[in-house]
């Protein structure tokens, strides 16, 4: 009868839902908090449009310079340059971008200040970040050991950041730049000292948080040491938020650098492209060649616009509250 099931069917249909469940089972197996975040990042515009602008300053700021047509320093159409009839030959077959005011290939030092331009950005944001990990790691496992000495420590290095916190951003930059001498590293320097008190937060407060989950409380009960567990467990657990505010820093370091240089304390040698240095030069030839100023302030707000989506994106993507 065709209704009635044979032990051999039986067996098979057995099998056959036993292989459903281990495929489903696969199917629905955890990952990591990463690997969960990169597959957000994947399906988000945003994200997508951020990574595809930061590839591209990459590859030129890295690639570029070994391959622009001129010398970006060399002043080879000084002759074609006037100052007295305001004359600065555009975009041609030879100059893509034109010539600036000293008669050097503006494409090629658009190129190559890209890299200078990286390089602030990347240095500063590393140096707000390794010393605001130090001390918000430090005031954070303070805070989570508890004790007199702890909340002692923990105080006192928050008062310190609190006092940076409340001078405005800009005036506590132009004060070090101003203080250390105008030059590419203390433009460096300057920046990354504007965003340290932002990362030694961020960082004390996740490490706080996750002070109090249920994974410390169990090394707790099993009898590790509350430092072992702050190093070890706590402190990488809390790096995801300072790892997305550093791409964010990313852009706002890059428009501070520039904002440095256009003010006179970035690099007193203008022959060394950099978007920030350009700029600044541009500005007493607005009336005659706007270009000139056009040219590097695009590509720094390009750049930070690509820096604040990623960042924004791979916020929303490790926040469960901003999750969509």
């Amino acid at each position: 009868m065709s209704g009635v099931l044979t032990p051999g069917r039986k067996k098979i249909e057995k099998l056959d839902r036993l292989s459903e469940l281990s495929a489903k089972r696969d199917d629905e197996r955890g990952v990591s908090l990463w690997q969960e975040a990169f597959r957000r990042l994947r399906r988000n515009p945003a994200a997508v449009v951020g990574a595809v602008i930061l590839l591209a300053f990459l590859l030129v700021a890295i690639v570029g310079p070994f391959l622009v047509p001129h010398d970006p320093v060399a002043q080879t159409w000084r002759g074609e340059v006037s100052d007295a009839r305001a004359h600065y030959p555009g975009p041609r077959a030879e100059n893509w971008f034109g010539v600036d005011h000293l008669g050097r290939d503006e494409f090629s030092r658009i190129v190559v200040g890209a890299r200078q331009t990286l390089l602030v950005g990347v240095v500063s944001t590393l140096i707000g970040l390794v010393v605001g990990a130090i001390i918000g790691g430090t005031a954070g496992a303070a805070a989570g050991l508890g004790g007199r000495v702890g909340r002692w420590i923990d105080n006192a290095l928050m008062r310190v950041v609190d006092m940076l916190l409340a001078l405005p951003s800009l005036l506590l930059a132009v004060s070090i730049a101003a203080l250390l001498g105008p030059s590419l590293i203390t433009v460096m320097i300057a920046v990354g000292a504007v965003s340290v008190p932002v990362f030694a937060r961020l960082l004390r407060g996740s490490m706080i948080a996750q002070s109090n989950t249920d994974y410390v409380l169990a090394s707790t009960s099993l009898g590790v040491k509350r430092g072992r567990i702050a190093l070890t467990h706590i402190l990488p657990n809390s790096l995801a938020p300072v790892i997305v505010q550093a791409t964010l820093t990313l852009a706002t370091a890059i428009i501070e650098a520039a904002a440095l240089s256009f003010l006179g304390l970035g690099n007193q040698d203008s022959s060394i492209p950099e978007w920030g240095v350009m700029l600044a030069d541009a500005q007493r030839y607005l009336d005659a060649a706007p270009r000139l100023a056009i040219l590097p302030a695009v590509g720094i707000i390009v750049t930070a616009l690509g820096f604040t989506l990623l960042g924004e994106a791979m916020r929303e993507a490790l926040d469960p509250k901003l999750r969509k």
